[in-house]
């Protein structure tokens, strides 16, 4: 019962749309906002702000202003954050299995004949 209830406030963290994406890519590298917003294909502005600030609040990333001109924020995961990076890989491990099953089962499938 303990794991089935960490499994439950594991997912109320990670479970927007946008959470494990926005945790991959900055595993690879710090961005800035305007890349994830580019990066992330379909996200609003506003979702990627709430999205971000959540992460933030959670300390998985880590939101750096520098003090150039003009200002710039860059985000980057935080140590606590990298902790992820094993459950991340291994999703991505498995929709690749995934997909290429899906994939191979469709290329063996019987096509159907269409009759009138």
């Amino acid at each position: 019962m303990r794991k089935v209830r960490a499994i439950d406030d594991t997912l109320h963290i990670l479970s927007g749309k946008w959470t494990l994406v926005l945790i991959s890519h900055l595993c690879y590298r710090p961005m800035r906002y305007s890349e994830l917003l580019k990066d992330l294909n379909g996200i609003a502005g506003k979702v990627l702000s709430r999205e971000l600030k959540d992460l933030e609040i959670n300390g998985l990333i880590i939101r750096e202003v520098s003090e150039s001109q003009p200002l710039t924020v860059t985000y980057k995961i935080s140590q606590y954050g990298k902790s992820l990076k094993e459950l991340t890989d291994g999703l991505a491990d498995w929709g690749l299995q995934h997909r290429e099953r899906i994939f191979n089962a469709a290329k063996f499938e019987k096509p159907m004949s269409v009759t009138r």
